[in-house]
């Protein structure tokens, strides 16, 4: 599959510059580039950003923070804008169009004058509404007499209103003043995008042409004047009193028809599903977790039915195949569609034999805080496969498509086999890394729900996972808990001489998440119960909850910083697997807690939950900490809103046995809610669950009976 054009990988989650050629497809999925031993593409490799001949290194410190833009998308385009309204080129804002920026400026003068800004707002994950006022009349006194309006959408629209509040008629020139330097996404971050290049009179705008590409603006009505040299459009508005004109400036690029958003297709992954109940805040973080999920969808070119999600915005519009597979899998209750195409696309990147690698889906290296050294998206992401594979066809994933992505899902499974060899544990990265803790959960669980499956389908290999998976379980009580006055606690790791990693993180968590096995059954876990009576407790203290969320690493850890990527922010995947997973063993009261704090978070973030936010303690009256860095829509963020919403209603299907078990949260956290719209088998899947704790289904697919 081609490559798409600039985006960032991430190093350590942190953005860095990754340069491809500009004249390759645009709304294309990457392939795996060169890999290393351990099947990590070395441009993610060490901590300092990549270099190319054009452009020199520049820490990722200095890249300019996104926490305060409004962020429009609508994959493969986007708009940055700031609260003021205007593009003025500086910074990264500006129109892009699969990472390159096509329009840098778009300021707009009516009479003479800028705007005065006074209110700025996303209305929707692809659009955001500006408004501003103007005096136009010398005579009025203090009070404007025109509002500006401007609605801005990702896919390169501006239509800019002028509403007259005047009591008489008024003439007023309307100019838009445009500008483009047609620079990459990963060159504008760096602060080397080039200079503004010359514009031509273009039918009823302009157009800019150059090396690095083309691309036009048409208006409509058109104009009265151009002026290329200025990069001006001008119009002569009559306003009758309390009336209103507009104009339309709509962005070509190339000089083409505008590509439409893979998400705004007429059929999409996602079913329309709606949250209502006691608490209004749920209808708005479903509906905006959808409305993030669609934007951020890119499409397979080799197989345009086929769809995955793009990591976030703006610093990862592409594709990372951990986070690709995670939200999947959160989403499975909106339909399995997003899964089977997430899954046929990296089963296309699997790396072959002989060797070693064989069956691993690469994945560049990710930073896991100070206290561990990094570790390879590529191990969690070829674990993830076989158990997205298991849970999608338990969700109602069509038997062919199934049967048709066995053998990548074997692959991943002996690749496992293969790597722990004779040993008990499996290394990251591989084959000299530490022993992770998170890493043994993922190992497990794909080791169990594997088996599961193989067994399911006639497939050989899944007594041997089953009896590693009890041999992972002896062993790993042994190694890696610590014990201690209060309870003990899982290490984080341990090292390849046997040192213990103490710092007790959100990894934790996984150890939770153990998997979806047939009858809507859960895989027992790694933890006897009385240690996972004692995690439970330490995920819900106040050193791992914030009160916004479940914090990276504990508070009173030494290597605690709450704006570290890994080291103390709030994530809001690894928040939700914490409310599911303690959901699941019984523990309400902390998940309940950890999903009040994400949900007011939620709240104040305008229900657009950034991929990470400082790790602060929460205070009365206040607000979390944006993280200035955070991909904001990010595709783990929206996919947790879906999960955690639909964990208190507890699921549990079996749709190849035709049950479907239901296993609420009793404590009815958020009163009563209700879930409709959701996918099941096919077919529409409603639930109620009521303020005693008690769930109802009211919509099913025929054949599905509820399961004990």
């Amino acid at each position: 599959m081609p490559l798409p054009t600039p985006q960032f990988a991430h190093d350590g989650d942190r953005p860095t510059r990754h340069g491809t050629s500009a004249s390759q497809p645009p709304r294309g999925v990457p392939v795996a580039p060169p890999r290393s031993a351990d099947g990590t593409p070395p441009a993610s490799r060490g901590s300092r950003t990549r270099t190319t001949a054009a452009h020199a290194p520049r820490h990722v410190a200095d890249l300019p923070p996104a926490h305060t833009a409004l962020i429009c998308v609508a994959l493969p385009g986007l708009v940055i804008s700031t609260d003021q309204g205007q593009l003025t080129g500086r910074g990264l804002e500006g129109f892009y169009r699969a990472g390159r920026r096509v329009l840098s400026r778009c300021q707009v003068r009516v009479a003479g004058r800028e705007p005065l800004a006074v209110q700025a707002r996303m209305i929707a994950a692809d659009c955001a509404r500006f408004v501003g006022t103007v005096h136009a009349a010398a005579d009025v006194g203090p009070d404007p007499d025109v509002v500006v309006e401007r609605l801005r959408f990702a896919d390169g629209t501006e239509r800019i209103i002028l509403h007259s509040a005047a009591t008489r008629p008024l003439r007023l020139p309307l100019e838009v003043s445009l500008a483009t330097d047609l620079t990459e996404l990963a060159a504008v971050a760096a602060g080397d995008s080039g200079p503004e290049i010359s514009a031509t009179v273009h039918g009823s705008g302009l157009r800019w042409s150059h090396a690095r590409g083309d691309c036009a603006v048409t208006a409509s009505p058109p104009p009265a004047d151009v002026l290329a040299s200025a990069g001006l459009l001008r119009w002569e508005m009559e306003l009758p009193p309390g009336g209103t004109r507009s104009v339309e400036v709509r962005l070509r690029p190339d000089d083409t028809v505008p590509v439409r958003a893979v998400g705004h297709g007429t059929t999409s992954p996602f079913a329309q599903a709606r949250a209502t109940g006691d608490d209004p805040r749920v209808q708005s973080l479903l509906n905006t977790s959808i409305e993030d999920l669609r934007a951020l969808l890119l499409r397979d070119p080799a197989r345009t039915s086929d769809l995955l999600l793009a990591a976030g915005a703006p610093w990862r519009c592409g594709p990372a195949p951990a986070d690709c597979l995670a939200a999947a899998r959160m989403t499975l209750p909106l339909g399995t569609r997003l899964a089977a195409g997430t899954l046929r696309i990296l089963a296309g990147t699997q790396l072959a034999g002989p060797g070693l690698r064989a069956g691993m889906i690469p994945g560049p290296r990710r930073d896991a805080g100070t206290h561990v050294p990094p570790g390879c998206t590529g191990t969690e992401a070829t674990l993830l496969f076989p158990v997205l594979l298991a849970e999608a066809w338990r969700w109602g994933l069509p038997e062919r498509e199934t049967e048709e992505l066995l053998p990548a899902a074997e692959n991943c499974l002996r690749w496992l086999r293969t790597t722990v060899g004779d040993g008990v544990y499996l290394s990251d990265p591989q084959p000299d890394g530490p022993l992770r803790c998170e890493t043994q959960a993922h190992a497990y669980r794909a080791a169990m729900v594997g088996a599961d499956l193989l067994h399911a389908w006639g497939r050989p290999g899944g007594p041997e996972l089953r009896e590693w998976a009890e041999d992972l379980r002896g062993a790993f009580g042994a190694d890696f808990w610590i014990e201690d006055r209060s309870g003990g606690r899982p290490a984080a790791a341990r090292t390849r001489d046997g040192r213990v990693v103490p710092h007790l993180g959100a990894g934790a968590a996984h150890l939770l998440d153990t998997g979806l096995l047939g009858s809507g059954a859960l895989a027992p876990g790694l933890l006897d119960k009385v240690r996972t009576e004692q995690l439970a407790r330490l995920l819900g203290g106040p050193d791992m909850d914030s009160g916004w969320g479940l914090r990276g690493l504990g508070a009173t850890e030494g290597a605690y910083n709450p704006f570290g990527h890994r080291g103390g922010t709030v994530r809001a995947q690894e928040t939700a697997v914490a409310v599911a997973g303690l959901a699941a063993v019984g523990h309400e009261k902390e998940a309940g807690a950890l999903l009040g704090g994400i949900l007011a978070a939620a709240e104040a973030f305008g229900y657009r939950l950034p991929e990470m936010f400082g790790g602060e303690p929460r205070v009365e009256a206040g607000r979390p900490l944006p993280h200035p860095a955070a991909c904001r829509p990010a595709a783990t963020a929206a996919a947790a809103g879906v999960l955690l919403l639909t964990t208190l209603a507890g699921i549990r299907p079996d749709v190849p046995g035709g049950t479907v078990t239901l296993c609420p949260v009793r404590s009815a956290p958020l009163g009563e809610i209700v879930l409709t719209g959701l996918r099941l088998a096919g077919a529409p899947f409603s639930v109620r669950v009521g303020r005693l704790g008690l769930a109802t289904v009211e919509e099913v697919a025929d054949g599905l009976q509820m399961g004990v």
